[in-house]
């Protein structure tokens, strides 16, 4: 079976976002595969064997997605671009979750996809990168939209650009000004010292 095309993808979410429930069954496998490819890509860069598992991840994106029964789907990246934003949320609220039961809040019982979700370190991490994202998104929207899909979705320089109608030249330059500013941001006793 042959790679679907964007096109394709887009066709099969505008039908479903019209009602049609044979649409959905065909495109839950492409995007479900579609989802791990992003998430593979959020992990690419951490150590072996951590825990967060991305499984978990994309099949909590997955549900909160399907639930939308009024969402109005553009295309493919229109879409990609709002699981990346369903990535961001799952992960913060269940690093701040997981922060707070780890201070002495209440225990609650977790299934077993969420025990393995986020590591401790990796929770602060994720909650800081939130919270500068906010500060960023105060006076520049767009480059804190950009983070958030590169970063949290996974999405390359052209699918944002995509998403975004952007170009991708302008995709490559306010990610570079995002990333030296979240630097300076999350770590100014580093830039103080120069």
């Amino acid at each position: 079976m042959s790679e679907p095309t964007a096109h394709e993808i887009t066709q099969l979410l505008q039908a479903w976002s019209d009602g049609d429930r044979t649409a959905l069954e065909r495109l839950a496998p492409l995007v479900y595969a579609e989802l791990h490819r992003l998430a593979r890509g959020y992990m690419h860069g951490e150590r072996g064997g951590h825990v967060l598992q991305s499984t978990a991840l994309i099949n909590e994106a997955w549900l909160r997605l399907i639930d939308w029964k009024d969402a109005r789907w553009q295309n493919r990246a229109h879409f990609f671009g709002v699981a990346a934003q369903m990535m961001r949320r799952i992960l913060v609220d269940f690093a701040r979750e997981r922060g707070a039961i780890r201070r002495g809040g209440s225990d609650e019982k977790v299934s077993l996809d969420e025990a393995v979700l986020v590591s401790a370190e990796r929770g602060a991490e994720i909650i800081a990168l939130d919270e500068a994202l906010n500060t960023l998104a105060e006076f520049d929207v767009r480059k804190s939209q950009i983070v958030e899909m590169r970063f949290f979705g996974g999405l390359g320089v052209e699918e944002t650009a995509e998403v975004l109608k952007l170009s991708p030249r302008t995709v490559k330059r306010e990610w570079n000004l995002a990333r030296a500013w979240l630097y300076r941001e999350l770590n100014p006793e580093r830039t103080n010292e120069a």
